[in-house]
């Protein structure tokens, strides 16, 4: 994953606002219809929510972080294939197909990891990833 540090306040609240949002929104949450389109809508929403924390900081600054503008769309790339191939399957899943797709999300899981890993570095708040008894949150 990149390196990502900082050079103004704008920059580094758009980057605190990424690690929060990124913190606990892969995965489906209890609301999940047990289809694969349902699982991803999380997924999608979260990559909205990344669209708009990369067009708020577009507006507060003249000087853009190329580090940091690549840290929010490199979520969309990796997102894509799982998105594109799950979006509208609406059937039940099978053992099969919840493996497979439980591999998609994992490895956007993954992605997301190494990016609030490089934010939480970057921005100087790294022991916020670990709880009181050393074990990571992700």
């Amino acid at each position: 994953m990149g390196k990502w540090s900082p050079a103004d306040d704008a920059e580094l609240a758009t980057g605190w606002r990424l690690w929060l949002e990124l913190s606990d929104r892969v995965w489906p949450d209890p609301s999940w219809d047990g289809t694969p389109a349902d699982a991803i809508r999380q997924v999608r929403a979260l990559l909205s929510v990344c669209e708009e924390i990369r067009l708020s900081y577009l507006d507060e600054t003249s000087r853009p972080s190329v580090a940091l503008l690549q840290l929010l769309q490199s979520m969309s790339f990796v997102a894509s294939f799982a998105v594109d191939l799950w979006h509208d399957d609406t059937h039940p899943l099978d053992v099969e197909r919840a493996e497979l797709l439980h591999g998609d999300l994992a490895s956007f899981a993954d992605h997301v990891a190494g990016v609030r890993a490089a934010l939480a570095r970057g921005g100087g708040w790294a022991e916020l990833d670990r709880r009181p008894w050393g074990l990571p949150v992700d």
